[in-house]
């Protein structure tokens, strides 16, 4: 006796994805497959067989695997903005907004492990990109000095703020060579210095 129409399961449609879903897919694989494989020896193939999609839908979205790894380095733009900013913000006085800005910067880069060893080993691909995050964090930094030393050149902020971002820079690499060092030990190495030179000149009138 055949199986009646009326009592065959009906297969569940598939759920259709928002683009602003696919992207997050998309750069979500990418990142995990550049940060294994290497810019080079990535492939646009691995990333959509990753996000399960094919190849084409990768173009339409980012237009070729370039155009994917720099939207791959905006996102990590924009959300170490969104996290530093975050913590800053929650802070009670200047050195506590200087202590949970990097914190949060540090911890960023434990979180997002894979857009990390991204951002550092293709450098020289995406130098522009990556020089525009120095610039969004020395920016940010810049701001936070601001309320604390009102009266400091703009200038005098911003070479300060070159500083503690490019301590953190060296800070991050060294972190991922000894996992030894937490991101707790890190952000009181950069207080140590940052802070206790900064402390003494947060009084002083405006530098001529």
């Amino acid at each position: 006796m055949g199986t009646s129409a009326a009592s065959t399961p009906a297969s569940s449609p598939r759920r259709r994805v928002s683009r602003a879903e696919r992207e997050r897919q998309i750069l979500d694989a990418a990142v995990a497959v550049f940060a294994e494989r290497g810019y080079a020896n990535a492939s646009m193939d691995a990333v959509a067989e990753r996000v399960g999609v094919t190849k084409p839908v990768l173009y339409t979205h980012f237009g070729s695997k370039e155009g994917l790894l720099l939207a791959c380095v905006s996102r990590a733009r924009t959300e170490l903005l969104e996290v530093t900013s975050e913590a800053a913000f929650a802070a009670e006085g200047p050195e506590d907004m200087l202590r949970r800005g990097t914190l949060a910067f540090f911890r960023f880069l434990d979180e997002r492990a894979p857009a990390f060893t991204l951002l550092y080993s293709e450098a020289s691909i995406a130098a522009e990109a990556v020089e525009a995050i120095r610039a969004q964090q020395t920016d940010f930094i810049a701001g936070l000095l601001g309320v604390a030393a009102p009266a400091a050149d703009p200038l005098r902020l911003q070479g300060w703020a070159q500083v503690i971002v490019g301590a953190c820079e060296r800070l991050a690499v060294w972190r991922k060579r000894d996992p030894r060092v937490t991101a707790e030990q890190a952000t009181e190495y950069l207080m140590d210095l940052a802070w206790s030179g900064l402390a003494g000149r947060t009084d002083r009138s405006r530098d001529p």
